[in-house]
């Protein structure tokens, strides 16, 4: 055989085993399966227990996932991440994943749970102290952090007070760091904030004050999983799993809520204090309730007459129930 047919199938052979080896990194990349086990890439924020305690006890291995958690400054952002295949999986509010099967591929899946009353009182509205009820609002500047439910809740909250939101001036912003500097400065004059580590930043300002709470309100956050369709279709049964470990490193860290802050000052230096004043007031509980369907078609109908969402659509072809139906069945509601 000649030198140059011998060099020319040793570059094939190369460029063939080169090629395998590159596809092998995309599919694990995208979320394929290994063995018995599902790789999934996970958006997650620092102050989300359940993602957390389900890796550190082993919980998603023992459901048969192999996952990687990708953290965010906001469940929108990890949302968004999705568009250029960041992750596989995101969880966030009725807005962003709203916003997002809108524009793509993609289905809601299933629901936290944690659109209650008692949720929805972590929610705080911090004002600057001239401000002493609602109807101080009109001609104010609002914050709103970028790409979530604020606007609806600013409007909502308003129309309950006589204001509209055309006599505000809402201010958009990159998250509440973010806001909670403009406050201090007087660059805004209040804003909506979550969870107990903030809640304490900003009840320490002497600039500000908590006018109220979302649970003085009529809108309750529900929080969903998103995910690609082509990603739902091929790998259900991992999927359910997934759903079910979920929802056990849930119930998990409201019997262990001491090892469950010790986990998340490891990992992430949340407070322990923070972690504990958190926990009892958010509950998982994987499945999809009435109230979850109301929540979304709600806030689907505000963002399409707003012009937030440019097409319409059927919410109910956005919903694929079929797994946490198999999961846990008597958590989930029949769509008409």
């Amino acid at each position: 055989m000649k030198k140059h047919s011998i060099r020319h199938i040793s570059l094939s052979i190369i460029t063939l085993l080169l090629a395998g080896t590159l596809l092998s990194a995309c599919q694990t990349a995208s979320g394929s399966e290994q063995g018995s086990k599902l790789k999934l890439r996970i958006a997650d924020i620092s102050t989300n227990t359940v993602f957390r305690v389900a890796k550190n006890k082993g919980i998603f291995e023992k459901h048969g996932i192999d996952a990687e958690l990708v953290n965010f400054a906001t469940p929108a952002e990890g949302v968004n991440s999705l568009f250029i295949k960041q992750v596989d999986i995101a969880f966030g509010a009725d807005f962003p994943l709203l916003n997002a099967v809108s524009k793509g591929d993609y289905s809601i899946f299933a629901s936290s749970g944690t659109a209650t009353d008692l949720s929805a009182s972590e929610w705080k509205l911090f004002a600057r102290h001239e401000i002493v009820s609602a109807a101080d609002l009109k001609d104010k500047k609002l914050s709103f952090s970028r790409g979530t439910f604020i606007p609806y809740l600013w409007d909502v909250y308003l129309q309950q007070h006589g204001i509209q939101l055309s006599d505000v001036t809402l201010v958009g912003q990159g998250g509440f760091d973010e806001a909670y500097v403009a406050l201090k400065k007087g660059e805004i004059d209040a804003a909506w904030v979550y969870g107990a580590v903030l809640n304490e930043k900003f009840i320490a300002l002497e600039e500000a004050h908590e006018l109220a709470d979302m649970s003085q309100t009529p809108v309750r956050l529900g929080t969903g999983l998103i995910a690609s369709n082509e990603l739902i279709q091929e790998y259900g049964d991992g999927l359910v799993g997934f759903l079910r470990a979920l929802d056990e490193a849930s119930a998990y860290a409201q019997a262990h809520p001491d090892e469950a802050a010790d986990i998340m000052y490891a990992e992430v230096k949340q407070p322990r204090e923070a972690t504990l004043k958190d926990l009892p007031k958010n509950p998982w509980q994987i499945g999809f309730t009435q109230q979850a369907y109301e929540g979304l078609a709600g806030q689907k109908k505000y963002m399409v007459e707003n012009g937030i969402i440019e097409r319409d659509f059927d919410l109910n072809h956005k919903l694929n129930l079929e797994l946490v139906r198999i999961a846990f069945p008597d958590r989930v509601i029949a769509l008409e």
